[in-house]
C-alpha cells in the first residue's frame, strides 16, 4: 500500500546483509480477502527479499473480513516459518481481544497493534486498547507519537505547516497551535535539563511505558538521529506524571 510496494523493496534493500529486524502490513488493496493472504504474502517476501518477515501485521479491520478466519491465516503462516510474530493494527480493544483469542487457540500469541498514540492523541487510555494491551500482554505500537510534527515545537502561530494537506487540517490550525503552546513549554523546559529537544522528551514519555513501543517518522538521515536520541535518557515519574496531567485535555 505505501507506493505501491516501494517501500518494501527498498527496506528489502536496505536490511540486506544487516542485522535487523523487518516488520511490514498487508493488505497491498482495499479488495483484500481472507483467502487473499497467502498470495498477499508471499508478494511481501519477493518485495522484502526474504524468506521470512519478523512482525507482519494486518493494515486495519473490514466488517467484510472475519478476524478469527484471518488470524487462522496468519498462524498458518507461523507455523510455516514464513512470518515470526503476528500482530494488527488500527484494531479496538474488542476488536484485538478477538484476534487474540483466535491466535491463542493455535497456541500463537497476538504479538502487537499499532495505533496511533501521542501526548496529543491518548484515546488508546480510555478506548480500552492500552488496558488490553497490558492484560494481554500485547505490545502497542504507537504511531505518529509526535502528533504529525505537533510535538516537535516547530510550529506556532507565527510558523504555520506547509505541505497541501497539513494546511488544511484542523488540527495545524491557530487555535490548534495556541492550545499546544503550553505543552511545548513544558517539553521544552523538561528536555533542557537533559539537553534535549521537545521531540525527544516525547517520544521518551511513550518510551516510559513498558507496554508502548512508538514509531516516530523520519524524512531524513537527521530526524532518525534525533529520534533513536530518546533512547539514551530517561524520564522520571513525576516528569512523566507532569506531562500527562499537562495533555488531559486530550486524553478522549
Amino acid at each position: 500500500m505505501y507506493s505501491g510496494g516501494a517501500s518494501e523493496r527498498r527496506v528489502g534493500e536496505l536490511a540486506r546483509g544487516r542485522d535487523a529486524i523487518i516488520a511490514s502490513k498487508f493488505p497491498g488493496s482495499f479488495s483484500f480477502k481472507a483467502e487473499d493472504f497467502p498470495k498477499e504474502l508471499d508478494a511481501s517476501l519477493n518485495r522484502l527479499g526474504c524468506s521470512s518477515i519478523d512482525l507482519y501485521q494486518h493494515h486495519f479491520p473490514n466488517a467484510r473480513i472475519s478476524i478469527p478466519q484471518l488470524m487462522d491465516r496468519l498462524a498458518d503462516a507461523v507455523k510455516a516459518g514464513k512470518i515470526k510474530a503476528a500482530g494488527v493494527s488500527n484494531y479496538s480493544a474488542e476488536q484485538m481481544r478477538e484476534a487474540h483469542a483466535a491466535l491463542a487457540k493455535r497456541g500463537i500469541p497476538l504479538a502487537s497493534n499499532q495505533v496511533e498514540y501521542s501526548l496529543l492523541h491518548r484515546g488508546p487510555e480510555v478506548n480500552g486498547v492500552l488496558d488490553a494491551c497490558r492484560e494481554l500482554g500485547i505490545t502497542l505500537i504507537a504511531y505518529s507519537p509526535l502528533a504529525g510534527g505537533m510535538l516537535t515545537g516547530k510550529y506556532s502561530q507565527q510558523n504555520r505547516a506547509g505541505g497541501f494537506f497539513r494546511r488544511f487540517l484542523p488540527q495545524y490550525g491557530r487555535k490548534s497551535l495556541e492550545a499546544i503552546q503550553p505543552v511545548i513549554k513544558l517539553l521544552r523546559e523538561i528536555g533542557d535539563r537533559y539537553s534535549k529537544t521537545p521531540s525527544q522528551v516525547a517520544i521518551r514519555w511513550l518510551i516510559e511505558n513498558p507496554v508502548v513501543l512508538p514509531i516516530p517518522g523520519a524524512k531524513n538521515a537527521k530526524q532518525a538521529q534525533d529520534n533513536a536520541a530518546a533512547l539514551s535518557f530517561s524520564l522520571t515519574p513525576e516528569e512523566v506524571e507532569e506531562l500527562s496531567q499537562a495533555t488531559m485535555a486530550w486524553r478522549k
